[in-house]
């Protein structure tokens, strides 16, 4: 008897206006614990709302969420969510912002206990030496990685990842992506990611689902990543399927996703494009 997936989502439809058109319809897909998946898709069909509704910060017109055999029906410490500005309190400290994540998550901890703890994941994000410092004292990339330290710290059963790193520079992004890789492969943390960025996704993520315009926008694909777990920026363009799933995911965001919206095309993803790229992952 196999066992149900660490996350399931079924029939995830979301309308915000009486009369309107929903957002997305019918959206349904699966995360298996440890698994790491990136959702891709045009501004406009629904990706932060999804993501808002698996971290129980909205709720859905119709279908359900459910994580490790409970429904999702609001905020818990058992997801964490990092979004694209870094939400800390400019009053506390790297370590006060930290640690206030933790004592809410185990709030009968001692201080030294809450502060080895939080001293853990600030070395994990290679932010030592910079614990008695507030938010004005940062970098954003500093700050970001506060925020990333922040969830992580809760230990959290699923990790929600709203485009932490859109609004960073390219030389700081690249680096706290290759921080990510790192801390993902030491944990083993199921993650849930939006990004707009296809090489982004291509890097981090195990699967890759596919998004359709809106409105009604739907899960068109999940393409599942072929390249080897063992990436870095530096050498996964080298891969010889690299430029084959790179170009079939631009080819979606650019044509099919327009074409699947108005129901011209076919949903089903594209078996000899499976079939090209399929092979065991060390």
């Amino acid at each position: 008897m196999s066992m149900a997936p660490f996350l399931q989502v079924r029939g995830l439809s979301k309308t915000f206006t009486r009369g309107a058109p929903p957002v997305f319809c019918e959206v349904a897909f699966t995360l298996d614990r440890g698994e790491f998946v990136c959702i891709i898709g045009h501004s406009g069909c629904g990706k932060t709302t999804i993501l808002n509704i698996l971290a129980g910060l909205d709720a859905a017109t119709s279908g359900e969420v459910v994580m490790d055999g409970r429904e999702v029906a609001g905020p818990s410490l058992d997801r964490g969510v990092v979004f694209q500005g870094h939400a800390l309190m400019p009053w506390l400290t790297v370590r006060g912002n930290i640690a206030f994540a933790v004592r809410s998550r185990w709030p009968d901890w001692t201080r030294d206990e809450v502060r080895a703890h939080v001293q853990k994941y600030v070395d994990l994000v290679r932010l030592t030496g910079n614990e008695d410092k507030r938010p004005a004292a940062l970098s954003g990339g500093m700050k970001q990685r506060v925020g990333i330290a922040r969830a992580f710290a809760i230990q959290p059963k699923m990790l929600l990842l709203d485009e932490p790193f859109g609004a960073l520079d390219a030389l700081t992004r690249g680096a706290i992506q290759d921080e990510l890789v790192a801390i993902c492969a030491e944990t083993r943390q199921t993650v849930f990611m939006i990004t707009h960025d296809v090489d982004e996704a291509l890097l981090l993520a195990d699967r890759i689902l596919l998004m359709t315009n809106g409105p009604g926008a739907r899960i068109a694909e999940s393409l599942v990543n072929t390249l080897p777990r063992a990436r870095t920026r530096h050498d996964i363009h080298h891969h010889p399927r690299y430029y084959q799933i790179r170009n079939h995911v631009l080819d979606f965001l650019v044509h099919r996703s327009k074409l699947l919206q108005q129901g011209i095309a076919d949903v089903a993803a594209n078996d000899s494009f499976a079939a090209a790229t399929q092979e065991e992952t060390p």
